[in-house]
């Protein structure tokens, strides 16, 4: 090395770290004008995937970071709900993920009745029973195809939907959820003494189904599974399409025991709160239609109380107003009641135990924790700065950081120095005076 040349200096970062912050890490560069080239939904303005773009100010870059993580998460989960039954399991239990992807469309559809609409209806499950059993009596005295039976559904759905929406004007939280009990209870009555509906042999059966005859069982299972899946994915469609659309953010507008603030903003709620109630309906119906093609007909137990129950308990369990928690507190109690089934009525226990920790615990179910636990955490902050700030009365090394004026910190710290000096003063005799001398002169010291 020449004996003139002088060493190297030391490279220096051209932007130093803030004092009190967290390391920035690198992030996805910034794409800057392609902002505006997103892949969006059809018909709609949101995108897939939320990216933030901000400045990172240790490397005065653009970057991106993802902002919601949920649809890569449903997309992981669809993926090895759809793989993973078909290729792992055994028949039983193919059939118990069969029962799962229908119930699970039934709850998404609910979902949007009483979490997006708010009203709170109990004969989502009748509205179901009614749509079987009209495309079964269709399929066996009509003779009716099974695809005819998935194109009839929705509409005895939305015939249902419109007589048990007509209460739904007059009528409004428990009175009108004990309207729609008695409303499943009487159909649960006729189907079990009306005749022509198979009161002899316990439910309608024979009518057509999707599975052909010369099919093999397990052929048979995995193509029932297969349609049971995209009958939920049709769900979690139409529950994105109404709660992300224009109908959901109205509805979002006019949540309960707050009508009249959206009604002053010309929103007509009760409109929108019936056209999302009729749309469900005509989706129950077609969930009906699919549960009569797949089981060859009906039964009374989709009128049953226990039945609705059950269902009740997978949408608390989850969360009531989240797809995500219809989906996981389904996946919850159909695992415990038909996968456990060897557990004998202890699984039924179990479900009722989850059920009663949910509502005595959590505030929306599973996946309410997050935000339960966020507000908790910011309690007990405010508790531990309400702690230190009596202690000293000074400003929180955190908050000092973000201070221009220092200033302020000595005036802080100054107040509090006075106050510990004025507690000093006070002792117990001079309490005493206090208490024992109202109204008479009092001495120098407690003036």
């Amino acid at each position: 090395m020449p004996r003139d040349t002088a060493p190297a200096a030391p490279v220096l970062d051209a932007v130093p770290e803030l004092v009190g912050r967290r390391r920035l890490l690198p992030g996805l560069r910034g794409r800057g004008g392609a902002s505006w080239r997103r892949i969006r939904y059809p018909f709609s303005r949101r995108v897939p995937l939320l990216f933030e773009t901000a400045y990172n100010p240790l490397t005065l870059e653009a970057e991106r970071r993802l902002v919601d993580k949920r649809p890569l998460v449903w997309v992981a989960a669809l993926a090895v709900l759809a793989v993973a039954p078909p290729l792992f399991g055994n028949n039983s239990f193919v059939a118990a993920a069969t029962t799962f992807e229908m119930y699970a469309a039934i709850n998404l559809v609910w979902t949007l009745q009483i979490g997006t609409a708010g009203i709170f209806s109990l004969a989502s499950l009748a509205t179901v029973g009614v749509a079987a059993y009209g495309t079964a009596a269709l399929s066996v005295y009509a003779g009716f195809p099974w695809w005819a039976m998935w194109l009839v559904g929705p509409l005895f759905g939305l015939a249902f939907g419109i007589i048990i929406t007509i209460p739904a004007i007059r009528l409004e939280g428990f009175y009108y959820a004990l309207l729609t009990v008695g409303i499943a209870e009487l159909c649960r009555v006729y189907v079990v003494q009306s005749q022509p509906l198979g009161a002899a042999n316990g439910g309608l059966f024979g009518a057509a189904g999707f599975v052909p005859d010369d099919m093999s069982g397990r052929a048979g299972l995995v193509l029932s599974f297969h349609l049971g899946f995209v009958l939920m994915l049709g769900a979690l469609l139409l529950y994105r399409m109404i709660n992300g659309q224009r109908l959901g953010r109205l509805l979002r507008a006019a949540p309960e025991r707050h009508e009249a603030f959206a009604e002053a903003l010309g929103v007509n709620y009760r409109a929108a709160r019936i056209q999302v109630f009729l749309m469900s309906s005509a989706a129950l119906g077609g969930i009906g239609g699919f549960y009569a093609t797949l089981l060859h007909g009906a039964s009374p137990s989709l009128f049953t109380m226990d039945q609705l129950l059950l269902f009740l308990a997978m949408i608390v369990i989850g969360g009531i107003g989240t797809a995500e928690g219809a989906v996981v507190g389904t996946l919850i109690v159909v695992l415990l009641d038909q996968v456990f089934i060897d557990l004998g009525p202890v699984r039924l226990v179990l479900i009722a135990a989850i059920m009663l920790g949910t509502v005595l615990f959590l505030r929306g179910g599973l996946f309410g924790i997050p935000a339960q636990y966020r507000a908790w955490r910011g309690m007990r902050r405010s508790e531990r700065r309400t702690v230190r700030s009596g202690r000293r009365g000074e400003v929180m090394p955190e908050q000092a950081v973000d201070m221009p004026d220092k200033q302020a910190i000595y005036v802080k710290r100054f107040d509090a120095n006075l106050r510990d000096e004025l507690k000093r003063l006070i002792s117990d005799e001079l309490i005493e005076e206090h208490r024992t001398t109202a109204g008479k002169r009092r001495s120098d010291a407690l003036e």
